[in-house]
């Protein structure tokens, strides 16, 4: 099995969580959660990362509408990760986000942690789902090839 490394982002307006995961593609974990600024400085902190995990693909959740359209919300995010894909010079797959804030906080409040004292923890959780999901959806189609 080769190494893989990939980055998770769930890009809101204030925040972006991050995930990245093992080398194997096996396990999603969240790592930061970046509080955005300006679009050059949240470049420069997501090329550090990429560089030290040596990443060569993004993942970055699309927030559909609950009834599967791209609302104004995912064409902002699209237009955004476009953008940072072109910058570092990375790919972009996107995968569907939705509902993975309510499961993120779902499972703060079962460990004990309030959601809304941890905004940054629910971001970095959700950017973990999306790219566990995602992994799960690669290996299953692996396993069918």
């Amino acid at each position: 099995m080769s190494k893989i490394s990939v980055i998770g982002l769930d890009v809101g307006s204030k925040r972006i969580g991050v995930a990245g995961c093992d080398g194997t593609g096996m396990i999603a974990t969240g790592l930061f959660t970046l509080e955005r600024s300006s679009f050059e400085q949240d470049v420069e902190m997501l090329r550090e990362l990429v560089i030290s995990r040596e990443a060569t693909l993004l993942v970055v959740g699309l927030p559909y509408t609950l009834d599967g359209e791209l609302g104004k919300q995912a064409q902002r995010v699209q237009k955004f990760a476009n953008r940072l894909g072109r910058a570092l010079n990375l790919p972009i797959e996107y995968a569907d986000e939705r509902l993975t804030s309510v499961a993120a906080e779902e499972m703060m409040i079962a460990s004990g942690r309030s959601p809304r004292d941890n905004k940054g923890e629910v971001d970095r959780r959700a950017a973990a789902i999306i790219l566990q999901q995602w992994l799960d959806q690669r290996r299953t189609k692996i396993v069918k090839i």
